[in-house]
């Protein structure tokens, strides 16, 4: 499912239009990445939790050259899903 998809099947389940979900998907992604970039933790109840985590540096080797190569540190944002939501899957 791409981005249109996922609107129009949020749209057709919420009685919205295909504009105002699109709206309302566009407020959701700039609410989080904001939130993220202060530092903040989402938690969505039913569904899990989405945090930026910090990855220490490391050495990788470069596939091509078998050269080792320092890799920075950087922040990565990830999604932790819930047990009860993991478990709709099994």
């Amino acid at each position: 499912m791409n981005k249109g998809e996922l609107i129009k099947a949020v749209a057709e389940k919420a009685g919205f239009t295909n504009k105002d979900a699109a709206i309302a998907y566009d407020a959701f992604v700039a609410t989080v990445t904001e939130a993220l970039k202060a530092g903040d933790k989402i938690q969505l109840v039913g569904l899990g939790t989405i945090e930026v985590k910090e990855v220490p540096a490391k050495t990788g080797i470069n596939p091509q050259t078998k050269e080792k190569v320092e890799i920075a540190a950087c922040k990565k944002p990830v999604m932790k899903f819930g047990k009860a939501y993991k478990e709709l899957f099994n």
